[in-house]
């Protein structure tokens, strides 16, 4: 039985290190857009269309390096960004999908643009202008530098 044990521990430390996708910012800038009129808000807003690659992602657990943005003055809406705030893309640089709306299960103590890691399920949004094409949910980060 002694010489299970640490196979045991190998198979599952292997398994836990397997169970998510380490997920860079050209594997999400798979995506097109096209403009779409939501009637609701009398407006029209860029509608995803998401390659094979992306739809395969979803509902996994992915991790993804970025900068953190706190955007929300209420401390509710976070995103990890592939630029910083000066460089993001509500600021004019970048499309949507350079950015990931995270859902933390505690509340992070990160600050804006510090370099963290996250790791959350992806959800893909294509409907709910309310919310980023991109969210991350049940999400736990880490600080990279």
């Amino acid at each position: 039985m002694k010489k299970k044990i640490p196979i045991i521990v190998l198979l599952l430390t292997c398994f836990l290190g397997f169970s998510q996708k380490e997920v860079t910012w050209q594997d999400l800038a798979k995506i097109s857009f096209k403009e779409k009129f939501f009637s609701e808000y009398d407006e029209y807003f860029l509608y995803p269309e998401f390659s094979p690659s992306v739809k395969a992602m979803e509902g996994k657990r992915i991790r993804i390096k970025g900068y953190f943005l706190n955007i929300d003055s209420s401390g509710e809406l976070y995103i990890i960004s592939k630029g910083p705030m000066s460089a993001c893309f509500f600021c004019g640089v970048g499309g949507p999908e350079t950015a990931v709306e995270v859902h933390f299960k505690s509340t992070p103590n990160f600050k804006t643009d510090m370099i963290i890691a996250v790791t959350g399920t992806l959800k893909l949004n294509q409907d709910d202008v309310e919310h980023f094409n991109y969210m991350l949910l049940e999400a736990e980060g880490e600080l990279i530098n």
